[in-house]
């Protein structure tokens, strides 16, 4: 009974593996050579009490920064969670792109996406995104695509840096492959 529980399980893990990498291949561009879209999609992440972005949403906003100054996208959606428990991801990370040049009009705080899959969502329902570019780290990346694709929305995605521990990385690379990939796929098929 173990060992059926434990090949069901390996199972689904690969199919999820392998619906992400499928849906995402020929979709993660550097940012150099990303084609002109016209809405950015940075996913939130930890924020800190004192109102600065942890590493993870810092090095996104870094890659979003960089994309927004060489012209290839005009909107940048903040997606995250806007509850003050959480620390309010989208105001800070409004303020990080404001104090680094990102004009106030070209940023749209979406405080209800508290996961990625309710982010790419919102993308489409509730600020008529039709194409993203998604900002996230390369862990994400084919979840956050695919999960986008998946509510009628052409992402592509750019890998955001990241100085982060890389314990850190570890646990969330872990994370993607066990927990995260399996349920974005439940999402997607029910």
């Amino acid at each position: 009974m173990v060992a059926a529980v434990i090949v069901l399980v390996e199972l689904w893990i690969t199919v999820a593996a392998t619906w992400m990498y499928v849906t995402s291949a020929g979709r993660i561009d550097d940012a150099d050579t990303l084609p002109s879209r016209p809405t950015l999609l940075v996913l939130g992440s930890l924020v800190y009490d004192d109102g600065t972005p942890g590493d993870y949403v810092r090095g996104r906003l870094d890659t979003a920064l960089e994309l927004y100054r060489t012209g290839q996208v005009a909107r940048i959606i903040n997606s995250g969670n806007g509850s003050e428990e959480a620390g309010n991801e989208p105001a800070v990370m409004r303020r990080y792109l404001e104090a680094h040049g990102v004009a106030s009009a070209s940023i749209v705080d979406d405080p209800s996406g508290l996961d990625t899959a309710s982010s790419c969502r919102r993308a489409r329902r509730v600020f008529g995104a039709r194409e993203v570019v998604v900002v996230t780290q390369g862990f994400h990346l084919r979840r956050a695509i695919a999960l986008c694709r998946d509510q009628g929305v052409d992402a592509r995605g750019v890998a955001a840096r990241c100085d982060c521990p890389a314990w850190t990385l570890a646990r969330n690379h872990v994370r993607e492959t066990v927990f995260a990939g399996p349920r974005a796929l439940l999402t997607a098929v029910g």
